[in-house]
């Protein structure tokens, strides 16, 4: 991936127009958790009512697709389990590639806690199983209890999480990656019996086309959606569970961010169809716009509203419904299957993730997120054991008798009610006795506005004050793209407009050329040298910058002396500090006021939110009076 690919902003769900897309997803978690509630209930209540035999009988139905002489013929009750849930393991795939390549894994420093605690929750659970089922066809069932659901964990923890959870969110998350993974793996490799080599060689070299389709810059998202269709029907002919050619499809499906160029294009084409609004310019500037959004994030943005409104809550209804009538129920409740899961999610996922997250921040190999606490996560653990989906995939393959298979839904259901109950209470706790309410980053600008410290363009006693945390070689910040311009000129006298370094590691001459901007404050000359390093964001080494200097009027000898003083590297490192203290993780990252602004950060977007400000008890919370 190139330098212009790489990511300007790392908390993605907190800053910009990708916070307004992590509120939508939060959405419709919250409601896909409830949509899958009422799925599972409505599901019971019709399997143990006078019309169960119509529940049995639509699932068994028969449903074919031909082309001639080909096709598949499965019941609906197959359709569901390795037809829909294959869109449900390919989004899940999806949202692990964007982790990885530009969302929150890219820092692997990140991913140790989370890996450690997340071992913990599948060994642990597994052991606690077998324990109470050692032996003879029920310990198959060990596979149930180390997934989690990851759809309906993220929901429950919309539902009774803390207030503001996006921190947490993206620790579970992680976690997730790596429990969603070993459990597909588990049921690719534990629960297949017998391999059709034929269709399997078919399936590999569908996933190694979508290899090569990413490698050779296919944008376009029909190619993948085939490859993965190829994919999907040749794993079932080879006797594999669908779900891995879902995961694996879906990590190999490119993400990316835009690049600067991409953008340039999208906005010049954009331009010319405006002056010339003919047809052949307008699918020119749709297939440019399309091109700067890579495959992966166009795909998930398709897919998550059908999989989280349509396809869990149809699996939740073809899976739950278990018919609990004539002394069943009691006898499941003395069943060691359906206690070796209640034990394994509720118990084994609690201990494991909470104890190893817990060894891990002892042993310094990692932390926890900024924000997040041990009550945090030790409620996120519990909600963990909600297993449902995977688990109730894995209970069909796991067991050819329909009493076993029984024994484990009635746990898996009842694991779903404890461990929701249990995340509650614990998250209730932690926010009552351990001050640990909401999980997410700081909102406010720390340390305030310094006149004596920081660069502020207006006037220091202004209406209304604008910071921005910036990076001089991300190809996304404001000053680059005019936003700031436009907001000033809106203003004019009653804006302060402020600036603090933000160097992302991924940028390598971002922080020298923070420290230019700062040895060129010495001479006076801070906003021109500011301008001038966002005209020239591809040409930062330090000759380079002594040719600006030059260009600028400065004394170049005093300005190279200045760019090795020990004090400006440390003024840069202090923005960088109070970033983190603010709650800044990428750039670019506004305040209004002393309020961090969240969703998207064009001109009339952060014009209104400066309006209001200067109404509001906002307006004046950044200035620091001069001492």
């Amino acid at each position: 991936m190139g330098k212009q690919q790489t990511r300007c902003r790392r908390d993605e769900d907190l800053t910009g127009q990708l916070g307004t897309r992590l509120r939508h997803f939060m959405h419709l978690e919250s409601t896909s958790a409830t949509l899958l509630v009422i799925a599972s209930l409505l599901a019971l209540a019709w399997a143990n009512s006078p019309w169960s035999h119509g529940y049995e009988h639509l699932w068994e139905t028969v449903f074919s697709v031909r082309f001639g002489d080909v096709g598949l013929s499965m019941d609906l009750h197959h359709w569901v389990n390795d037809g829909l849930m294959v869109v449900f393991f390919f989004v899940v795939g999806l949202e692990v590639r964007r982790e990885l390549a530009v969302g929150e894994l890219t820092d692997r420093r990140r991913m140790v806690v989370p890996l450690i605690a997340g071992a913990g929750g599948l060994l642990l659970p597994a052991m606690i199983y077998l324990a109470l089922n050692p032996s003879g066809e029920a310990a198959r069932g060990w596979g149930i209890v180390i997934g989690t659901d990851t759809a309906f964990l993220l929901g429950m923890l919309a539902l009774v999480g803390p207030a503001v959870s996006t921190q947490l969110r993206i620790f579970l998350l992680t976690l997730t990656v790596i429990d969603d993974i070993v459990a597909v793996s588990v049921i690719g490799v534990a629960y297949t019996e017998n391999l059709e080599i034929g269709p399997l060689v078919v399936a590999g070299l569908a996933l190694v086309g979508i290899f090569v389709l990413d490698r050779v810059k296919v944008w376009r998202a029909g190619p993948y959606v085939l490859l993965v269709l190829i994919a999907w029907v040749a794993t079932l002919g080879a006797g594999l569970h669908a779900s891995i050619a879902g995961m694996l499809a879906g990590l190999l499906v490119p993400a990316a961010e835009p690049t600067r160029a991409q953008m340039e294009v999208a906005t010049s084409r954009f331009r010319a169809f405006r002056q010339s609004p003919l047809p052949t310019l307008q699918r020119e500037t749709r297939d440019e716009l399309t091109r700067t959004i890579s495959v992966n994030e166009r795909l998930q943005e398709t897919l998550h509203v059908p999989t989280s409104y349509l396809i869990v809550p149809v699996f939740a209804l073809a899976n739950a419904g278990v018919d609990l009538r004539n002394g069943v129920l009691g006898e499941a409740l003395s069943s060691p299957v359906t206690w070796g899961v209640v034990a394994g999610l509720v118990l084994g996922k609690t201990l494991g993730i909470g104890g190893g997250a817990l060894v891990a921040t002892r042993l310094r190999l990692g932390r926890l997120p900024q924000g997040v606490g041990g009550g945090h996560v030790l409620g996120g653990a519990a909600l963990s054991g909600i297993g449902f989906t995977v688990a109730l995939l894995i209970t069909t393959l796991a067991f050819d008798s329909e009493t076993l298979q029984r024994d484990a839904i009635v746990g898996v259901l009842i694991s779903v009610v404890i461990a929701s109950a249990l995340g509650w209470v614990i998250f209730q706790v932690a926010a009552r006795f351990l001050g640990q309410r909401d999980a997410a980053l700081p909102k406010l600008l720390s340390p305030p506005v310094d006149p004596e410290r920081d660069h502020i363009y207006g006037a220091e006693d202004a209406e209304v004050t604008l910071v921005e945390y910036l990076d001089y070689e991300c190809p996304f910040c404001a000053r680059a793209t005019g936003t700031a311009n436009e907001v000033r000129d809106y203003f004019g006298p009653r804006i302060r407009y402020v600036v603090r370094h933000l160097p992302l590691a991924q940028h390598p001459h971002a922080e020298l050329a923070a420290v230019a901007a700062e040895a060129a404050a010495r001479q006076g000359k801070f906003w021109e040298m500011h301008k001038h390093l966002f005209e020239h964001q591809n040409e930062l080494e330090h000759q380079d910058l002594a040719g600006y200097a030059g260009v600028l009027g400065l004394d170049v000898e005093q300005f190279l002396r200045d760019l090795e003083d020990p004090a400006l590297a440390e003024h840069v490192r202090e923005d960088m500090a109070s970033a983190n203290a603010s709650g800044a993780r990428g750039t670019p990252t506004f305040f209004v006021g002393s309020h961090r602004h969240e969703g998207r950060y064009d001109a009339r977007t952060l014009i209104a939110a400066l309006e209001r400000s200067a109404t509001g008890e906002t307006a004046r919370l950044g200035i620091r009076s001069r001492r």
